[in-house]
């Protein structure tokens, strides 16, 4: 049976990937769904091109849609047909403990008659933080919630400190589980080598978020981030 990681490139769904090898799931495929207007990853800000070298170097074989908010199920069906095209029995997801997130993903992977794998789920988030650093995966804050308590850390590697700090302060998911912050993670031990890319000139903010731009080494770095 092979397997297939849901990501949007950061943190969770690595770790995910971690654990589920670990436990032996072939995982053979990186699904991800990015915005068709940008070429990024919704409220990531990630580069959809990043995703797509992330994948290679994870050694897995990278399957997009592109998307707009109105048509992401339609987009996320598609992304199932392709999969199981490729006789993928099962999909991982790093859901960690949002019940209604999880179930969305479940209902409709099961109904197709899929695995559904979340190697992560239960666990508190301040452990699968410590994890995602002592494991030696690493991982820039790409985008903060304006009004959640990460804004600080944009920009920042999620390192010990940041651990520390975020695993300190009050209402603050350290996972950024709801949505306080996302990452993409550029280096780790499933990674056969570091992902190698500039940060961006400008800041930019949309849909009451704010994003650093993270470029490929050897494309040109824009004047300003794309609208978003």
């Amino acid at each position: 049976m092979s397997y297939a990681l849901m990501s949007s490139g950061g943190k969770d769904s690595t770790l995910a990937l971690d654990r589920a090898r670990n436990d032996g799931f072939d995982v053979r495929f990186l699904a991800n769904i990015y915005d068709a207007s940008t070429g990024r990853v919704r409220f990531h800000g990630v580069r959809q091109a990043l995703i797509a070298t992330q994948a290679r170097a994870l050694g897995l074989e990278y399957v997009a849609a592109a998307t707009s908010p109105q048509s992401f199920e339609e987009a996320f069906h598609a992304t199932l047909d392709r999969l199981q095209t490729a006789r993928v029995t099962g999909v991982v997801f790093g859901n960690i403990h949002l019940a209604d997130v999880r179930g969305w993903y479940e209902d409709r992977i099961t109904a197709r008659g899929m695995e559904h794998v979340e190697p992560l789920w239960g666990a508190p988030p301040v452990e699968i933080a410590w994890e995602v650093v002592e494991r030696g995966y690493r991982a820039i804050i790409t985008a903060v919630d304006l009004a959640r308590g990460a804004v600080p850390y944009l920009g920042r590697e999620l390192d010990a400190d940041v651990v520390t700090e975020m695993s300190t302060t009050d209402d603050l998911d350290p996972c950024g589980e709801a949505g306080e912050y996302h990452t993409f993670v550029f280096d780790g031990p499933e990674f056969k080598s570091p992902l190698e890319y500039e940060i961006g000139a400008s800041v930019a903010e949309a849909e009451g978020h704010r994003f650093i731009d993270l470029v490929p080494i050897g494309h040109p770095v824009p004047k300003r981030a794309a609208t978003r």
